[in-house]
């Protein structure tokens, strides 16, 4: 084709006839966004796709810490180092106030209120606590469970909280308050809250605008906010790819960029130069497979523990992190990100051991399928289809366990509908989940791993609890360590062996955000703590010229 096209042109040039001129300007180029107006900034991602709780696992993402942090009131905020901070602009206090039973006061501040002007007060504690207490697929279910009584008093405004026992993480619960009056009686039920919007506010933004076609969310300066207003009129949240988020960025379309990315992203990113701050912000999240001990092969834990050997977890953590900024993960209680972490026995790629293993169970190596009493070894697993880069793990996952000889079956519901399955029979075999990463580690251990309270039956296990794993033997271990009657390390110490041992989980890296800013903006610290950067969002303003 190229050498006809050269032959016409050439036909052409050799005639006496003079060809039309060109044909300028009919097709306009049109740019790819429009350039940030004074007073607004926007913020470049790579997904705006809901739900927005950022109570359920099914919902974690950066765009749910994005929402939550600017528009939903918290009693307390991560500090910068970590530790958990009162928020005064909705508390005036919260204190332990009697050690029988053990109790904590809240006192809200008068003026606190949502954006339709009703008060924030106790109906919100009282709405959050009987959620996650009651439904599945929470984050840090064990903590509010060990509540037993919320009382309300000065019309609301004053909360009492009465523990079981002593409960010093008490600090990391009723974060991001829902609005009650709103969501208690709404259709759909907790499945539905926050689904794709959000009914009422009460931060220093509100929602203008949620366009899912056009990816975009934009958020005005809440005027209704009784504290400090913030500097910029508006944040507009907007969905690129990575070479799109990149660009914007070196136009100055965006002023920062907050985005999952691979090597290539970063490179990118980092080639804008001097003009733009590039850093990595870890997620509250660890990428995980969890094996659920169930079924007939399941059940057994030569089994269980044969597949995580089969698993090249080195080829997996590749894939799924594609050479960004997301760090290995090799603890199943504390995150990469978290004080005091280190590596306690990640398991090593060992294809002989596992093959060992599955026939002590009693499986054969039949033309190339694991089989036995000529049924195959066959596996259900399961990622949620609208969130990454768990889809991706759970392919390079299926991919292996293929060519070592066993079915697998990959199952690619929504997340939401993965996540509230998965601690029952429905659920599949291995599910590939975020593990929370919260300020309380201890009630993380306790949701993720624990059983119900109180209770001798094995398989009733915490609804935070994907796994659906539940061993009695550690729970006074589990149980002390939440309660403070045992240091946090000292209960690691004796729980993780034994689950490396049980194969319930496979860490695999916490997830991480590149986090870009052009300098003309002026924020807090782009890697603070669980909230990176949006924690300081009602400061953000941009240097004008």
């Amino acid at each position: 084709m190229a050498v006809a096209v050269t032959a016409a042109l050439a036909m052409v040039a050799g005639c006496s006839v003079t060809p039309p001129p060109p044909v300028v300007g009919t097709v306009p180029p049109v740019p790819s966004a429009p350039a940030a107006k004074p007073g607004e900034i926007v913020v470049g991602v790579d997904s705006i796709a809901g739900g927005y709780n950022p109570h359920v696992l099914a919902d974690q993402s950066t765009i749910t810490t994005a929402l939550s942090t600017m528009l939903l009131p918290s009693v307390f905020r991560t500090a910068p180092d970590g530790s958990p901070q009162l928020d005064r602009t909705l508390m005036v206090s919260a204190d332990v106030t009697n050690n029988s039973p053990y109790t904590v006061t809240y006192r809200l501040r008068g003026d606190a209120a949502w954006s339709d002007s009703a008060p924030i007060a106790a109906e919100d504690f009282l709405y959050l606590r009987e959620q996650m207490r009651d439904e599945p697929g929470g984050v840090d279910s064990a903590g509010y469970r060990q509540i037993t009584d919320i009382k309300s008093e000065e019309s609301g405004k004053v909360v009492q909280v009465t523990f079981a026992s002593t409960y010093p993480g008490w600090r990391s619960l009723f974060s991001n308050l829902l609005p009650a009056h709103l969501l208690k009686d709404a259709p759909g039920g907790w499945d539905q809250v926050l689904e794709s919007s959000f009914p009422a506010t009460a931060g220093p933004f509100s929602i203008k605008q949620v366009d899912a076609a056009r990816g975009e969310i934009v958020l005005e300066r809440n005027e209704r906010y009784w504290e400090q207003p913030a500097l910029a009129d508006r944040v507009i949240l907007r969905r690129a790819d990575q070479a799109g988020l990149t660009d914007a960025l070196r136009t100055g379309h965006d002023q920062l960029v907050v985005a999952r990315t691979d090597a290539g992203g970063v490179t990118m990113l980092q080639a804008l130069g001097e003009r733009v701050t590039v850093k990595a912000a870890p997620r509250p999240s660890v990428v995980s497979l969890f094996f659920r001990p169930s079924g007939t092969d399941f059940a057994d834990e030569r089994v269980r523990t044969a597949l995580i050997n089969l698993i090249d977890r080195d080829e997996v953590i590749k894939v799924g992190t594609g050479g960004g900024p997301s760090v290995r993960a090799d603890s199943l209680v504390l995150a990469p990100s978290q004080a005091g972490y280190a590596p306690t026995g990640a398991p090593v790629h060992n294809a002989a051991a596992g093959q060992e293993l599955l026939t002590q169970a009693g499986f054969s190596l039949v033309s190339g399928v694991w089989t036995r009493e000529g049924r195959p070894l066959s596996v259900t697993l399961g990622a949620p289809a609208d969130k990454e880069p768990y889809l991706q793990v759970a392919k390079e996952v299926q991919r292996q366990l293929v060519a070592a000889g066993v079915q697998v079956k990959l199952l690619t519901p929504i997340a939401d509908q993965l996540m509230r399955s998965s601690g029952t029979e429905a659920g599949p075999n291995i599910l590939v989940a975020p593990r929370p990463v919260g300020d309380n580690p201890a009630a993380v251990m306790a949701s993720v791993y624990g059983c119900t309270t109180g209770t001798n039956d094995a398989s009733t296990v915490l609804p935070g609890n994907v796994a659906g794993f539940c061993d009695m033997s550690l729970q006074p271990t589990i149980d002390s360590a939440l309660n403070g009657s045992r240091p946090l390390t000292e209960a690691i110490g004796i729980v993780e062996p034994r689950l490396w041992r049980q194969a319930v989980a496979l860490p695999l890296f916490q997830s991480a955000d590149s986090v870009a800013a052009r300098a003309e903006l002026t924020t807090g610290d782009l890697t603070a703590p669980l909230n990176a950067p949006f924690a300081s969002a009602v400061t953000w303003q941009r240097k004008q010229n």
